[in-house]
């Protein structure tokens, strides 16, 4: 975050001083986590579902924290904001009305930092699917040019998303943000937080389908990004999802696409798998090709890649003092993407027990087109295959249909062994059961981890909805002692 004083912060987000003199300067991180505040950092105090961060304003402060943005008042130096009114939306990261204010605030001060640092390249991306793994893929290009800035994890909403922002500095050359929506407007309003130069859309798939309604709602929503890029900006768009193609309508950027589309600007060809599910392809640009090496497990790690290198072509590259030059060259992204390797948890993670069984974490999150990926990816590797799968969340009327293609799905990849977690996800076990597949449905995790027989050699596909848990199975499997 660049520095300020309370005083200053106050004015920009139309608060009032509390307990401070207005000279305290802010010099470290902002943090809404006590325990992560950092000497000369700015504590925010939100409510939570089972804690209020007003309570750890003092907290904070006494971990170095220079001041507090609140909406209550506190014991310590602070910029308070007025609650928004009873009837304001409230975010579901806000959690009521002062929560809201002080979440305003933040973005606020967001944006500040986005329009005092010029030098800042954003990039925003979004999709059905793979757009934390593209954006950690984009980062890792991006670092070989400058010092980079993106979300740990999925750090992608109304609060995540500002957080993120306020990581940037005067040193920084890139801002690379993922973008999530849960209905119309969402990703526009985190497009005025941090206004986007370059703009990716994956996919438009069926992920939060129950929210949306439709699949033609859920690229409305997620078309609301390139629709905020400038003319002078870039838009990247996933070359084989028609309905993302159409986008290109509602941009006024110039539109590159990525795909292994014959006619996507960035494509690949020549592509194989080996038998640990790692791609190998050419990558083909308007600027040059290269062959790529991905260390990341999944033929759907291709299309992510070809996004990212089509990102860093494009990005505004040069000296620390500003822009020099437009994109990495293709050997270095081609090298880059070789050397890429998983930062978020529990996507295609991969570990092994000391006598050979080797688990396929993938437990973050599901829907049916990731839900195809990672079984394609587990058919891929050698080895017999366990796959344990559990409810696939908000795909609204289409859950069961979706679940019982899961199970059919489950039945044609030559599994070894099928369990299935939970009575949501009991469409799964009964379809992949009538498709002659050997599956279990267990209540609960524990359950799983008893329900697994797995034997050196063998890989272990974890996978479910983020509501599931299933993470803790893959945990447990990793730790067990292979039955024999």
């Amino acid at each position: 975050m660049i520095e300020l004083t309370l005083a200053e912060l106050a004015r920009l987000v139309d608060g009032r001083l509390h307990r401070a003199t207005g000279d305290e300067r802010v010099t470290g991180t902002v943090e809404f986590d006590s325990r992560a505040v950092t000497p000369g950092g700015l504590f925010v105090a939100l409510p939570g579902e089972r804690v209020d961060g007003h309570a750890f304003a003092t907290t904070a402060v006494a971990a170095g924290a220079a001041g507090v943005l609140a909406a209550r008042e506190v014991y310590a130096p602070a910029v308070l904001v007025e609650p928004l009114p009873a009837d304001a939306h409230v975010p579901d990261a806000a959690h009521d009305a002062a929560g809201a204010a002080v979440l305003v605030a933040l973005q606020t001060l967001a944006r500040h930092t986005v329009d005092a640092l010029p030098q800042l390249d954003v990039v925003g991306l979004t999709g059905s699917s793979g757009k934390t793994s593209t954006k950690d893929l984009v980062a890792t290009l991006l670092e070989r040019d400058g010092t980079t800035v993106a979300p740990p994890g999925s750090f992608n909403n109304e609060l995540g998303h500002p957080w993120t922002v306020l990581r940037a500095d005067a040193t920084t050359k890139h801002l690379v943000l993922e973008l999530s929506a849960r209905g119309r407007g969402h990703i526009a309003a985190l497009c005025r937080v941090a206004p986007p130069r370059i703009g990716a859309v994956l996919n438009v798939g069926s992920a939060h389908l129950g929210e949306f309604g439709s699949r033609e709602a859920i690229a409305q929503a997620k078309g609301e990004l390139v629709e905020a890029l400038p003319a002078d900006g870039v838009a990247v768009l996933g070359a084989d999802d028609p309905v993302v193609d159409a986008m290109r309508a509602r941009t006024a950027a110039r539109v590159v696409h990525a795909g292994r589309a014959a006619g996507a600007d960035v494509r690949a060809v020549d592509e194989t798998i080996d038998d640990e599910g790692r791609p190998r392809f050419r990558l083909v640009t308007p600027v040059g090709e290269a062959d790529v090496a991905l260390g990341l497990r999944g033929a759907h790690q291709v299309d992510n890649a070809l996004v990212a290198a089509a990102i860093a072509l494009e990005a505004t590259t040069g000296g620390a003092s500003g822009a020099t030059g437009r994109g990495l060259d293709v050997g270095t992204v081609a090298a880059a993407l070789g050397e890429a390797v998983p930062r978020s948890r529990w996507r295609m993670e991969v570990g092994e027990r000391a006598d050979g069984v080797r688990v396929l974490n993938d437990a973050y999150n599901a829907n049916p087109e990731s839900m195809r990926a990672a079984l394609a990816t587990l058919a891929a590797m050698g080895g017999r295959h366990t796959a344990v799968l559990g409810a696939m969340a908000e795909l609204g009327d289409d859950t069961d249909a979706a679940h019982a293609e899961l199970g059919r799905l489950a039945a044609s990849t030559g599994l070894h062994r099928l369990v299935v977690v939970g009575e949501a996800a009991r469409g799964v076990h009964e379809a992949a059961r009538a498709a002659g597949l050997d599956s279990d449905l267990v209540p609960d995790a524990a359950s799983a981890v008893e329900a697994v027989h797995a034997e050196p050699g063998d890989v272990v596909l974890v996978k479910a909805s983020r509501s599931a848990g299933l993470e803790t199975v893959a945990s447990a499997l990793l730790e067990a002692v292979a039955q024999r």
